[in-house]
């Protein structure tokens, strides 16, 4: 595996509330961020657990233990 692909604090935490139901808006205003860096968060959260969608991601990080 090439480079560290562990999720950082902020992706997990997105992903959560991605996981929750909460769009990526209603995240961003949870958190206090924009919804591009809640966008950027995700792309970030699929890529490192290789996968493609949201739900995907979700799945995996709950199988993994990270949510």
């Amino acid at each position: 595996m090439a480079g560290d692909r562990s999720l950082t604090r902020r992706e997990r935490v997105a992903l959560a509330w991605i996981a929750a139901g909460k769009s990526y808006w209603e995240t961003a205003v949870i958190l206090g961020i924009t919804e591009r860096t809640i966008r950027h968060f995700m792309a970030n959260a699929r890529h490192k657990l290789d996968v493609m969608t949201n739900a995907q991601a979700v799945a995996e990080a709950i199988w993994r233990g990270l949510i």
